[in-house]
């Protein structure tokens, strides 16, 4: 198994209540319906208000690194990420387990 964990830093000036940080939110939380090589799915917001915390978080698992790559390559997630990247910086980690 690999878990892919995924942490989103949003960009100075931009909120959580904004309606396109909403509607990235909801792309992230229907991954789980949309791609099969997902064998664990969770993603929210931080509870903290640490100034060097992230503020989103995916925590995500798939078999092999073969469905890491199917997942990656996905247009479901090719468009959730997409929509990220217009508001926010992250940082990936993906390790056997």
């Amino acid at each position: 198994m690999i878990r892919h964990l995924v942490l989103f830093k949003l960009n100075d000036g931009v909120s959580r209540d904004e309606e396109r940080v909403r509607t990235a939110v909801r792309a992230f939380e229907t991954l789980k319906d949309d791609i099969a090589e997902l064998t664990f799915w969770e993603c929210a917001w931080n509870i903290t208000d640490r100034p060097i915390a992230y503020d989103f978080a995916i925590n995500s698992a798939v078999a092999d690194k073969d469905a890491l790559q199917r997942y990656l390559e996905h247009p479901a997630h090719q468009a959730a990420a997409a929509q990220w990247r217009e508001f926010a910086t992250w940082v990936i980690a993906d390790y056997e387990f």
